[in-house]
């Protein structure tokens, strides 16, 4: 594989500075279509690759514009403009430098810079290819990607180590219609192709055609509500932080006492006369049994779990409306107070409606949850050694808007897979956990009665910590704007399909220092499936078309009809 071929040579480089260097072209015939050895070259096109013979280093760099000098261009005639009697000149970005005597050795940018005179060619496409595929590879075998071609020629292939691609997590951005749903599949599909473990938390149901295993919140699987936490639960019922935050936990931690105490035993005095054991009324009740039993058992009643039956919180919630003693018996809790009841009342309409609701009974598995599995245990079994299923999707496309509940079950469920990460489970099977429409569950607050606001961060503690462990995030979105800096930074590897509105350009821009403003320029024009590959594990930014998956998601927009 020789760049500097002869048969190559477009010209000379005439001017070099840090940010780009200027080519003069001899003559403009070497702008013209031409084929060689089998293969077609353009050598005058925005976009085309050209290698730069330097002293000890040649240059791999892509032409940005092209021109005629202002001085020939006003004396140039239609004739010779014909007769291509002109000498145009361009001028090209540096992407990466190699070894001239060890090509294999590749440093991003430019370390050193061309000499006045250093002569230029069109780069092949086995050159391109080899660079392409070495990038982010720390092994001879490492497992690779296919995932378009360049879009110079349509032609290259873009084969990339998987590694590189999610090893520091990905992020795949463009606005609508720009082709990041089929981008999504085709990375689903290699990364399968591979044997690769994929997660797959889809909102609204386009991968619903994908072949895997589906679980469908409400409709065949549950997230139940044990597996969520205090907070979450406070997310949901959002409690005024003074008046009702204190009786909805006190009321929490008085059905785990009596939970635990219908399996280990005690308490029996509290629930003579066939008194229901679900339930604690306390008002003017002596306490000191009560207490004892939950200093004795205070790890598990204190814990962050959500291990009692919820069904019964909202009437434990009025019985926890109550003076904290009897003025007449230290020992004895107080009668109702008023003043609380009366403050309590929004908080408990509000947990009433939220246990009672259709929906969220078969979401979170409130009650009776019929043929449903558990969302949980169907992911502990996924990662069976016997379970041969590479993609777990998980659908969205039956849970309400209401309470928050997508947001925090979307929550709820990353805590989950980032407490399996830090367990050590994808040590040695590295899983990747792919999010579509990320701005729908990244950089949410919950807020509550009065005011306080809570962030839901298991994403972002996934982007930061879970490399190490093995889990790897790769997340969709048409709105980078509105994903946390802290999550944005985090992501390696940038797949960006068109972007238009300044503030997705610019959150890119400070987020993907590999990427640089020449090529960011090409964000607003490109055609559909065409995007920027850039990462930390590529040498150099590449303008591409990803190739089309074979299942293919359903995205397109109804078309109206007469």
């Amino acid at each position: 594989m020789q760049p500097f071929n002869y048969h190559y040579f477009i010209g000379y480089v005439s001017q070099v500075t840090p940010q780009y260097v200027k080519i003069h072209f001899p003559s403009s015939t070497l702008l013209s279509k031409f084929v060689f050895s089998g293969e077609e070259f353009n050598g005058g096109l925005v976009g085309t690759y050209i290698s730069i013979e330097g002293e000890n280093y040649g240059f791999v760099g892509q032409l940005q514009e092209i021109e005629v000098p202002e001085k020939e261009r006003l004396s140039l005639s239609e004739t010779a403009f014909k007769n291509q009697e002109f000498h145009p000149t361009a001028k090209a970005e540096i992407l990466l430098s190699f070894d001239l005597f060890d090509m294999g050795k590749v440093t991003k940018g430019a370390n050193t810079y061309p000499t006045i005179g250093a002569k230029v060619f069109v780069c092949t496409r086995e050159f391109v290819q080899k660079y392409v595929r070495g990038f982010g590879q720390k092994e001879s075998e490492e497992i690779l990607m296919d995932i378009g071609y360049l879009n110079s020629d349509n032609q290259t292939e873009v084969t990339a180590s998987q590694q590189s691609f999610f090893g520091r997590h990905c992020a795949v951005v463009g606005t609508t219609g720009g082709g990041k749903s089929w981008s999504l599949s085709k990375l689903i599909e290699e990364a399968r192709k591979n044997n690769t473990k994929c997660i797959l938390l889809d909102p609204t149901g386009e991968y619903a055609e994908l072949q895997g295993q589906h679980c469908i919140l409400a409709q065949n699987a549950y997230f139940s509500y044990k597996k969520l936490t205090i907070s979450d639960l406070f997310f949901l019922l959002k409690p005024s932080e003074r008046a009702q935050a204190p009786k909805l936990l006190e009321a929490i931690k008085t059905l785990k006492t009596l939970e635990i105490a219908k399996v280990k035993g005690g308490l029996d005095s509290y629930f003579e006369n066939g008194r229901d054991k679900n339930l604690l009324p306390k008002a003017n009740r002596n306490k000191v049994e009560f207490v004892q039993f939950q200093r004795k058992y205070y790890e598990e009643i204190d814990s962050d779990e959500l291990d009692f039956e919820i069904r019964y919180l909202a009437r434990q919630i009025q019985y926890e409306c109550i003076w904290e003693i009897d003025n007449k018996d230290s020992n004895s809790w107080g009668g109702r107070s008023e003043q609380d009841s009366a403050n309590c009342i929004s908080l408990v309409t509000r947990t009433n409606a939220f246990v009672n609701d259709r929906n969220y009974k078969k979401i979170l598995g409130i009650g009776d949850v019929d043929d449903k599995q558990d969302l949980a245990d169907m992911i502990v079994k996924f990662f069976d050694p016997d379970n041969k299923n590479t993609l777990l999707r998980i659908g969205f496309e039956k849970v309400g808007y209401d309470f928050n509940v997508r947001e925090i079950i979307a929550n709820a469920l990353a805590k989950y897979l980032l407490n399996m990460a830090r367990d050590k489970i994808f040590k040695q099977k590295p899983t990747i956990f792919f999010l579509d429409e990320a701005h729908q569950f990244l950089n949410k607050r919950i807020t509550d009665d009065s005011f306080t606001a809570y962030s839901l961060n298991a994403f972002d503690q996934i982007a930061k910590e879970c490399r190490k462990y093995g889990l790897f995030l790769c997340i969709a979105t048409q709105m980078p704007r509105d994903i946390p800096v802290g999550t944005l930074s985090q992501m390696g590897t940038f797949l960006v399909h068109r972007l238009i509105n300044f503030h997705d350009k610019e959150a890119i821009k400070q987020s993907c220092a590999t990427a640089n403003s020449s090529t960011l320029a090409y964000l607003p024009v490109l055609g559909e499936g065409e995007a920027i590959l850039t990462g930390v594990d590529f040498p150099m930014p590449l303008l591409l078309k990803v190739s089309p998956p074979k299942e293919k998601p359903d995205s397109g927009t109804p078309q109206f009809k007469l």
